[in-house]
């Protein structure tokens, strides 16, 4: 078992490679890991992801009460989404929220990451829905995500950033440079031209790939849908997955 020490210097570390690779700047981001069934650690507001120390990070309960807290610091004002994400998804143990580039000029102009262009994109996620739009450190946010959070292991914040979580740290940051390198790779091919999408057949195939791996987390593939259901229900209409409309 993972000791809170060394749960502290991930969280550090973490905060560093997203510091480093742009995906946060200033004070923005936070990071939350789940350590026991009460007891959440997370990062601070107004400090530096790249820039963390053990001892900078808050502890607080399940409700989002405060439990540590050293220096002075308090937790992210953002907490209520991560809290939110950890009521309902109980298979979740840490949460990241960044403002990767390619991913937030997606969520700034509203358009989800649902257009099926590489084999690795449909398998991890199927797509990255959008949480409509709510206000900073309000229970609309936590509100808009939970809309998709049973459904999804990534979601991008209108307006915002994006929002990743699995069983672990590192799980859930890899989602995030996942997110980030969809993002990427959608934007620079639409330059090109328009992007050669995966056919409804070339995708089911790669649900039932995913099926058949025994890959954990939510994904549409899970969902028994017809492979391209979960484009249509995320960029087109934006209903609900669980109608299958």
């Amino acid at each position: 078992m993972v000791s809170e020490d060394e749960i502290r210097k991930q969280i550090c570390e973490i905060g560093k490679r997203m510091y480093d690779r742009n995906m946060v700047a200033a004070n923005d981001g936070n990071i939350s890991v789940k350590i026991s069934d009460n007891e959440i650690l997370c990062t601070p507001t107004g400090v530096s992801k790249g820039f963390l120390s053990p001892g900078d990070l808050c502890k607080v309960d399940t409700k989002g009460n405060v439990i540590q807290t050293n220096s002075g610091r308090m937790p992210s004002s953002e907490m209520k989404m991560h809290l939110r994400v950890y009521e309902e998804r109980p298979d979740v143990k840490a949460v990241v929220h960044a403002h990767p580039v390619y991913a937030t000029t997606f969520a700034v102009a509203n358009i989800p990451l649902s257009q099926p262009i590489m084999p690795e994109t449909v398998i991890n996620f199927g797509c990255v829905p959008i949480a409509k739009y709510g206000r900073p450190s309000t229970m609309e946010i936590p509100d808009a995500v939970s809309e998709f959070v049973s459904y999804f292991d990534a979601v991008l914040l209108e307006k915002h950033g994006a929002l990743t979580y699995s069983d672990s740290l590192e799980a859930a940051y890899m989602k995030m440079e996942s997110v980030e390198f969809y993002a990427q790779l959608l934007y620079q091919s639409k330059l090109l031209g328009v992007p050669r999408e995966l056919t409804p057949g070339q995708m089911e195939e790669l649900y039932e790939l995913r099926r058949q791996s025994g890959m954990q987390g939510r994904h549409p593939a899970n969902l028994g849908e017809p492979a391209d259901a979960c484009r249509f229900h995320c960029a087109n209409c934006g209903r609900k997955c669980e109608k299958g409309d």
